[in-house]
Formats: structure tokens, C-alpha cells, sequence
């Protein structure tokens, strides 16, 4: 049930989301990593939008989770993933009907997509960085 993303360009995230959004419809689960990446240094990065868009479109609750522990597993580059345990934290659903119909407005997408990424430190208990982890990546 997973759906890849391209990530070398926009049609591909805009694709991915479109196929979120059909699976929303349905009435089913999506899952999606706001910060389109894996943390280069174990801390909490800038989220991308997508999770807001969804959620505004589609009017779906927004579950936030933390997965901690993952880094030890399958550090960065790692092969295989080592034995070991990991920790999912669940967060209470959220819920943006106020934002009805804004989903093309990039402030509003921003204050959501900030808003998830505040829970998601919360549960997470991760130093936040607010820097699009790819470029912290690329530097």
C-alpha cells in the first residue's frame, strides 16, 4: 500500500498527493513524513506543505506521530537495518475545518503544516530546525 514519490521534481509529489487524496476520499488511512526526508542529525526539520494541502482538500483529520528510535536501526545510508526496537507515539486527532476551502493559500498551508510539526516535536521530544531537511542535507 505504499505510493513512491519522485522527488526530483514537483509532478512527482503532486502525483503522490493526488493518489493521497483519492485514498482519503475513500475513507481510508494515509500516511505521509511532513519533513520529505530523513533527518540528517537525529533532529526535528521544517515540514513541506503537502500534509496541509491534504488535510485542507479532503477535510481528513491530521493524526501526528512520532516514531522514535529509528535512527539507531537504520542510520542514514546503513544497509541492512540492525535489531532493535522502536517507539511509535501517537498524538490526538487535528482537525482544520476553519481553513475550509484555503488550500491554495501558502500562509495558511505554512501555519498548518507548522502546527502538525509542533506536535510532531512534542511527541517526539526532537530538537526542532526550522530548514527544509534536504538542505540541511545538501550543506
Amino acid at each position: 500500500g505504499m505510493i513512491p514519490v519522485d522527488r526530483d521534481g514537483g509532478r512527482g509529489g503532486v502525483a503522490a498527493l493526488m493518489t493521497g487524496r483519492r485514498v482519503l476520499e475513500e475513507g481510508n488511512a494515509f500516511a505521509i513524513y511532513p519533513e520529505g526526508t530523513r533527518s540528517p542529525d537525529g533532529r526535528l526539520y521544517r515540514g513541506r506543505t503537502g500534509i496541509a494541502r491534504l488535510t485542507l482538500m479532503t477535510g481528513a483529520p491530521v493524526v501526528p506521530f512520532a516514531m522514535i528510535g529509528t535512527d539507531k536501526l537504520q542510520p542514514g545510508g546503513a544497509g541492512l537495518p540492525r535489531p532493535g526496537k522502536v517507539t511509535v507515539r501517537f498524538g490526538e486527532p487535528m482537525e482544520f475545518s476553519r481553513y475550509e476551502g484555503m488550500d491554495r493559500d501558502r500562509y495558511v498551508l505554512r501555519a498548518v503544516t507548522d502546527s502538525v510539526m509542533a506536535e510532531v516535536m512534542r511527541l517526539s521530544g526532537q530538537e526542532y530546525v526550522d530548514v527544509y531537511a534536504t538542505k540541511a542535507k545538501a550543506a
